[in-house]
């Protein structure tokens, strides 16, 4: 066994309400549709990232947003 995990269906969303719990002050997230995203929009001028993991991956670039 590689993994403990209480539901494979669950688990990203389950990763990524615990990022919003503990950074809550630079991220929020979009359980609905699996996304993680800033707090506050970009100053203007500024370009965003959009960065996505694939299968096995999930939910890794979640850790990239912020400041």
């Amino acid at each position: 066994m590689k993994k403990v995990l209480n539901s494979p269906d669950s688990v990203v969303g389950g990763i990524l309400a615990g990022l919003s719990e503990t950074h809550s002050e630079i991220a929020r997230v979009d359980l609905a549709h699996r996304l993680c995203l800033r707090r506050r929009p970009l100053p203007a001028g500024k370009l965003a990232a959009i960065s996505g993991g694939g299968s096995g991956h999930e939910p890794l670039h979640a850790g990239f947003v912020g400041e």
